[in-house]
């Protein structure tokens, strides 16, 4: 089994697949931004681990890194966790960074994913897990772009699922509430606040 983690470093995309339970001899490739993290998380994981480099904010680049990641072989299972939080009162202050914001939760994932598609729908087979939130179905004023981003994934997957019926490979969409976890921190916690492992 192969695997690939967009967001090689996201908490709740690690906690994923510490809970897998896969094959011994899975294959995992986490690709990001920061090589050392991305290697102190490999280590932690029972699966022989790959690292490769990845910004959500270059999609010119997105179909190579596809491409890197599937060189080894079919790819089963891919986990799109790229994801930052930006307060909305600095993106009210700098709306560049909301710009950016919804590049990473949203315009990163429709790149990366279809190349992802492309890939799996010639190997015949495949899942692809999206997270998304909750704040897509219901964005609060303090964080309504970051829901907004989140809503345009949500229309996307959807959309996704439909075009690949009858094609062997599966899309499946999480929507978590509040995690608390280095995305969050500072943060009060919302009501029923989770940990990227539950």
């Amino acid at each position: 089994m192969r695997i690939l983690l967009l967001g090689g470093t996201s908490e709740i995309g690690l906690a994923i697949l510490g809970a897998l339970r896969a094959p011994a001899d899975t294959e995992v490739v986490l690709a990001g931004r920061d090589e050392q993290r991305l290697a102190a998380a490999g280590k932690e994981l029972p699966y022989s681990v790959t690292t490769l480099a990845f910004d959500a904010l270059a999609a010119e680049s997105h179909p190579s890194v596809i491409d890197q990641a599937f060189a080894g072989g079919p790819v089963d299972l891919v986990i799109a966790a790229t994801g930052v939080l930006v307060p909305q009162d600095d993106i009210d202050r700098d709306p560049v960074l909301g710009a950016r914001m919804i590049d990473t939760n949203f315009t990163s994932h429709v790149t990366t994913l279809l190349a992802v598609v492309g890939k799996m729908r010639a190997q015949g087979h495949g899942t692809i897990v999206g997270l998304s939130s909750v704040a897509a179905i219901r964005p609060r004023r303090a964080n309504y772009v970051y829901g907004a981003a989140k809503a345009g994934l949500d229309a996307f997957a959807r959309g996704l699922t439909d075009a690949l019926a009858g094609s062997g490979v599966r899309v499946l969409l999480v929507r978590p509430g509040f995690v608390t976890g280095r995305m969050t921190a500072g943060m009060v916690p919302a009501p029923l606040s989770s940990t990227p492992e539950m």
